[in-house]
């Protein structure tokens, strides 16, 4: 089951599909999400607001996963999912990230897909500590892909800090 990390742009990654840290209404927003908006172009908007509304302004919950094409980016695929918002621990932020991650690989699976990239998920204006979302999200995934080696992830982390908690996760798991 590989598991690489990597400090980069997860815009230019060539990756079946690369995850966005998305807001629930999946309209763009500022961090990972503006910068993969930015780089697919004008299309990904179009294909996020004709997938359908849940309640008003959201079209992806906490935890879910949608799909759209990836346009203009090198990655086929784009699979937005809304990780939780940091409250300290006391809302069930720990299960909420990890359905992000298990559903984001659903999707892939469902696709017939092998190579997925994933962001810091709710470490950028959700304000999720760095270490406990990479230990979230290490050990869900090597719980996905136990006996799966023909699913290669990347975690992408865009700076050596945010790699280093990672990393650190990854070596203790």
């Amino acid at each position: 089951m590989p598991i690489e990390i990597v400090t980069a742009d997860i815009t230019h990654l060539r990756t079946d599909a690369i995850v966005n840290a998305a807001n629930p209404g999946l309209l763009g927003g500022g961090g990972v999400d503006g910068a993969i908006h930015r780089a697919a172009g004008p299309a990904l908007l179009q294909a996020c607001r004709a997938l359908p509304e849940i309640a008003p302004g959201v079209r992806c919950p906490t935890g879910e996963a949608r799909l759209t094409p990836g346009f203009a980016l090198p990655a086929r695929w784009v699979i937005h999912t809304v990780g939780p918002v940091w409250y300290g621990g006391t809302r069930d932020e720990a299960p909420l990230l990890e359905r992000c991650h298990r559903n984001a690989l659903q999707l892939l699976r469902a696709q017939r897909l092998h190579t997925i990239a994933f962001p810091a998920i709710s470490c950028g204006i959700y304000g999720y500590p760095a270490a406990q979302a990479a230990a979230v999200a290490v050990a869900t995934l090597r719980d996905e892909l136990a006996g799966n080696d023909d699913i290669e992830v990347t975690l992408c982390c865009f700076s050596e800090a945010m790699r280093a908690a990672f990393q650190h996760a990854l070596n203790a798991a």
